[in-house]
């Protein structure tokens, strides 16, 4: 006769790390479990409820500039490395870890208000107004022992002088080439020491340039002056491609690195226009929430969400097709933020502001930092998922949405509130009173357009 022996192994009913407890197995019958569902509703709340408790996005301030930080870069080749350029021409490389000078790059007479790096990170550009156009040799050996940064200086490789000043600098994604913008766009090459292509659409100055990260020879630039207008180019072409006017100033573009025929505007106006660089009559996305100028904007590696800084001291994080902004950081100390960017892997966000500073934030504002275990990344996708899965609900909804504002930010957006319902209000009752299709009114994805030019 032949006895069939049951045998069950021990690491099946035992947990992680622990051979002394073990594993609970659950059977999902719904009739088995009737409060299932009021279960997870009351871990969802408290879940959205720790959420807000834990929620420090401020890591710590970087200081060591003497006057207002203007622009930043990142190096590709490093992700605890970033760049960044002030008003009195001071140029310094960053350690993010340490938040500590590595190295200074002296030279600038003026503001710096462009700064770039080439793809494999050796080469950093930078341009201001002074006239110049700097190249510099990043060095390799980038970690310092010493934490005396005044005397890890670099000198410039190449300086070009021109006529005009210039406003912003960007490199191409997969190449040797980067563009300058100021009265014109100049494209240079690293080994040439005069622009091998310009290009002028007007008498406007362009004051933002972005190369395309699908596309290396395509740009997009934003102009101020009487045009307001979102310029794109291709170096290929001996003209531009596409011209769109709008009613106020484009201050900074971002691509989209995920979904490169896309792009993102930061406007004078206080919102972020998102664009198809295929059809550019109408927008995407109206990003909203700021009550002032919003001064730089820039893409999250995965491309799933974007940070904004603006003139109204606060940072924002927008997901790339929402209309509304998900975070909110600020400071008592922070001034006008005049440049944003994500570090290489999304996970942090570095601001500069006109106090001198550059602070790190987190990317996500409840985020625990350092090691997590096994066990204690189940419970966070957990506690995740059954967010995901309960907040239409009210409670949820509210407690997830809710953001302490500073009293001047929160007072103006009261304002821009009443300001918008009365103009709404004047715009139905003067349809109302008017012939039948006699008044048409806009969406504010098409309004701020003037005109598309070809």
């Amino acid at each position: 006769m032949k006895v069939k022996v049951i045998s069950r192994s021990v690491d099946e009913f035992t947990r992680e790390r622990s051979q002394d407890l073990q594993r609970v197995f659950h059977n999902f019958d719904p009739i088995l479990r009737p409060q299932e569902k009021a279960v997870e509703y009351v871990r969802a709340l408290n879940a959205v409820k720790l959420d807000k408790i834990f929620a420090r996005p401020f890591i710590g301030a970087m200081d060591g500039h003497i006057d207002a930080v203007s622009c930043m870069a990142k190096d590709p080749s490093q992700l605890k490395h970033i760049f960044s350029g002030s008003m009195d021409g001071d140029i310094r490389l960053w350690d993010i870890a340490s938040r500590r000078t590595v190295y200074q790059f002296p030279g600038h007479q003026g503001a710096v208000r462009g700064l770039t790096v080439s793809t494999d990170g050796r080469i950093l550009v930078s341009c201001g107004t002074d006239c110049t156009v700097r190249l510099w040799n990043v060095p390799v050996d980038t970690l310092m022992d010493s934490d005396d940064s005044t005397k890890n200086t670099v000198e410039p490789a190449s300086v070009y002088v021109l006529k005009n000043a210039f406003w912003a600098a960007d490199h191409q994604w997969e190449g040797e080439l980067f563009a300058t913008a100021g009265a014109q766009i100049d494209i240079w090459n690293h080994n040439r020491s005069q622009p091998i292509n310009s290009f002028t659409w007007g008498s406007d100055t362009t004051i933002s340039v972005r190369f395309n990260p699908g596309e290396p020879n395509l740009l997009a630039a934003s102009t101020s002056g009487g045009s307001r207008s979102i310029i794109l180019y291709d170096i290929r072409m001996a003209s531009p491609v596409r011209k769109m006017m709008m009613e106020t100033k484009t201050n900074s573009i971002s691509w989209n690195p995920m979904e490169p025929l896309n792009f993102t505007a930061a406007n004078e106006d206080g919102n972020c226009y998102s664009y198809d660089a295929r059809k550019l009559d109408e927008a995407k996305c109206v990003h909203k929430d700021h009550v002032f100028p919003v001064l730089d904007i820039d893409y999250s590696p995965t491309g799933r969400e974007f940070v904004t800084g603006s003139y109204d001291r606060t940072l924002r994080l927008f997901p790339y097709n929402g209309g509304h902004s998900k975070e909110i950081y600020h400071t008592k100390r922070m001034q006008r933020v005049f440049c944003v960017k994500f570090s290489g892997d999304g996970s942090y966000v570095i601001s500069g502001s006109d106090d001198t500073n550059l602070r790190l934030w987190k990317a996500k504002a409840s985020e625990q930092l350092g090691v997590i275990l096994p066990r204690e990344q189940k419970k966070h996708d957990y506690y995740e998922a059954i967010k995901k899965r309960y907040k239409h609900l009210p409670d949820i909804k509210r407690i997830d949405r809710h953001r302490h504002l500073p009293k001047p930010v929160y007072k103006a957006a009261a304002e821009a509130r009443i300001r918008a319902d009365s103009k709404r209000r004047k715009e139905q009752r003067r349809k109302a009173h008017s012939a039948p299709g006699s008044v048409t009114t806009q969406p504010l994805r098409k309004k701020r357009i003037i005109s598309e030019v070809e």
